[in-house]
């Protein structure tokens, strides 16, 4: 850490850098191209084998979520858990290059919220889509194309990261228009913009990017974790609804992707993180819902619980509007 770095900026730091080096990935592309996705998953079962049994170091990684999730783990009864999560998110990565590789026909989506998003769109004020680390959100996106509206994404990647995006194995144009949260004033005035022109703006909302200061504690699995309340705010400024949109693996070639919560944010919300804390806390138990369901499908591999919490951020504030 340099002198002048924030601590608070960069406590419970998450990296979206894939590991494994990148003629590994190639390996694996080339089975999906010779064998499919059962030859990947196939070859997968032996190396996160490897990862979990002598990788110490990577398997500890899953243990601050797992911990949390099944508290009653000990021993090889939490090595198991390990092995499952590590096992479910290399299938997702597969799956996500299979979609690219072998077209999207590969893979059936089913959507559970269609009418609903459609109405939500309807009220032309933009809708902003808050998703996160679950499932494999770049394996459900065609399944949106029904909306006709842009989609733009704010999304972070790290110089280095040697892991492709779907579209990027075709030599496919990307299909959504990326919003840098390291840009001016963290991409807030092209996000105004989008949900202004009426469009989709994406997010991921189990993932702080930047300072402390865009994030509010709530209770996640049993202690307090700092989510980031940018989504939440713009809402109170525009107007548009936010929909919680998770997906989740339901068998070898399928996925759900469902809209599991509305939130409604009220318009002039003081700004205080504090303001927002009673909406960012119905994404968090959104989120514990979807743990109790697919728990190894929740795909957290850094410690994102802190230990001494504002006290102030933790409860609802007596009056939000200014």
């Amino acid at each position: 850490m340099s002198p002048g770095e924030d601590k608070s900026a960069t406590r419970g730091r998450w990296s979206s850098r894939s590991i494994g080096a990148a003629w590994q990935h190639r390996f694996f592309y080339g089975l999906i191209r010779l064998g499919g996705r059962r030859v990947a998953y196939a070859m997968l079962a032996l190396v996160v084998l490897y990862y979990v049994l002598l990788r110490p170091d990577q398997r500890r990684k899953s243990q601050f979520y797992l911990r949390r999730r099944f508290p009653e783990a000990r021993g090889f009864g939490l090595l198991s858990h390990s092995y499952r999560m590590s096992l479910a998110l290399g299938k997702s990565l597969i799956d996500r290059a299979v979609v690219g590789i072998l077209g999207p026909g590969s893979t059936r989506v089913s959507l559970s919220g269609r009418e609903e998003l459609l109405a939500l769109l309807a009220e032309g004020k933009g809708l902003i889509l808050v998703t996160a680390h679950a499932g494999s959100w770049q394996t459900t996106m065609a399944a949106l194309d029904f909306l006709q509206q842009p989609v733009s994404l704010l999304m972070q990647r790290e110089a280095g990261d040697i892991d492709r995006h779907y579209f990027e194995h075709g030599g496919r144009a990307c299909p959504f228009r990326v919003i840098d949260p390291r840009g001016y004033l963290g991409g807030a005035l092209e996000m105004l913009e989008v949900l202004k022109r009426g469009e989709i703006l994406s997010v991921m909302g189990d993932r702080l990017l930047g300072s402390d200061r865009n994030a509010v504690a709530v209770d996640f699995l049993g202690a307090p974790v700092r989510f980031p309340f940018s989504a939440y705010k713009l809402a109170s400024a525009t107007g548009a609804p936010i929909g919680v949109l998770l997906s989740a693996k339901t068998g070898t070639d399928s996925y759900e992707l469902r809209l599991a919560r509305v939130i409604r944010v009220p318009a002039a919300l003081k700004r205080g993180s504090g303001a927002f804390a009673p909406y960012v806390r119905q994404f968090a138990e959104t989120l514990e819902d979807y743990t109790q369901k697919h728990p190894y499908q929740f795909f957290n591999f850094y410690d994102m619980w802190e230990t001494e919490p504002a006290a102030s951020a933790l409860s609802d504030p007596p009056d939000n509007k200014e």
